[in-house]
Parts: C-alpha cells; structure tokens; sequence
C-alpha cells in the first residue's frame, strides 16, 4: 500500500478478503455506519467488526498506524485456499486532513492469482457524504486541525448529499474558502493511492 498524496496521511488501513458478493459501499447510496465512523475519524474497528460479521468475508486486517505520505507499508492477510475460486479484496482508509474522504479499493478479484503471481490496483478518493466539507480546525481530525477542536466522528449527517460519491477536491484556504485550514498542498490527484498485491504461497 503506497500513500500517492502530498500532504494528506492516512488512516490505518482496513483490508478485507471476501467473496464477490460483498462490498464496503455503493456509489450514491447512504455509507453505513462503520464506514461513516472510519470516514469521519479515522477509526476502521467498526467496520472490520462488521466485516468479520458477515458471511461472504474470510479474514480481514488492518494496517499498523497512520501511513504518511509518500510512505509504504505491507499488509498480511490469510485465506484459505478453498476460497480462491471467489476470492476479492477490498481496503479502505480515510485521508485524515478532511471531513469525510475515504480512500478504497473496493472489491476487486484476486480470483485468478497463482503463487507468486502480483496484482497492482489503483484506489481513488471518495466522499463519504456524512460531513459537510467545512475544512475547519474543529471538524478535521488530522494534522492540518492543530490547535482547533480536531473532531473525528459526529453521529449527525450534515452534508448536502448522504451519499457516497467519487471525491471533487477539497476547497482550500488558496481557493477562497476563508473557514478552511488546509492549504493547496493538501490536495490531491486520483489515483491516490497504489495498492500492490503478491500472492506468496
């Protein structure tokens, strides 16, 4: 997993193994709860526990910590052989310096994978659709936030659209967006994130 952005770390990363019949979000329906949990502050334990919860999930881990820009990191996951035949992934983090931005690969197959055989995926950025995208020091939880409020998750669901939807941008403190902390380099480009998959026995 390679953090492609400049300026905008990411959350521990939640990887899910599963069937092809599960998936993390629809695009243009409402994020369910866990996913607004990681959306919003970060925390993915909410949605492993609902994956490993559901039946068309085989095993799930999560990154270590916060994976920086620019930065890599190796995730393990074990899956037992029988389930090859069917098997996806999927992973999903959040950018920290933003209301509600998510970053996923969402179900792709590894189906067809022999030993020793890699994959590359790239992953872009979504919103969430649960948070305004205020861009102030209290409603964003990442570093960019230092000296505000820094909130991560808020039950309530103040954007203009609950729904998840491929991310515009955020719209900086250089764009115009006076309430805003972030600058132009907490922005972004798509893909941002590069996922490399080895199959290893």
């Amino acid at each position: 997993m390679t953090n492609l952005s400049n300026a905008q770390p990411m959350s521990p990363v939640a990887v899910v193994a599963h069937n092809d019949q599960f998936r993390s979000f629809t695009l243009g329906e409402s994020a369910s709860a866990p996913i607004e949990t990681l959306a919003e502050g970060g925390d993915n334990s909410a949605y492993i526990i609902e994956a490993n919860n559901d039946t068309n999930v085989f095993a799930t881990a999560s990154g270590a910590g916060l994976l920086m820009p620019g930065a890599s990191e190796t995730i393990d996951i074990n899956v037992n052989l029988a389930y090859l035949g069917t098997l996806s992934l999927s992973a999903v983090s959040m950018f920290v310096n933003t209301n509600d931005a998510i970053v996923a690969l969402n179900s792709k197959s590894l189906s067809d994978m022999s030993v020793d055989a890699v994959q590359s995926f790239n992953a872009i950025t979504y919103d969430s659709g649960t948070e305004a995208n205020s861009e102030t020091a209290d409603l964003i939880p990442g570093p960019a936030a230092s000296g505000g409020a820094a909130e991560g998750f808020n039950a309530a669901r103040d954007d203009v659209r609950d729904a998840i939807f491929v991310h515009a941008g955020v719209i900086t403190q250089d764009d115009g967006l006076s309430t805003s902390v972030l600058t132009h380099v907490h922005r972004w480009d798509n893909p941002s994130v590069r996922i490399v998959v080895e199959r290893v026995r």
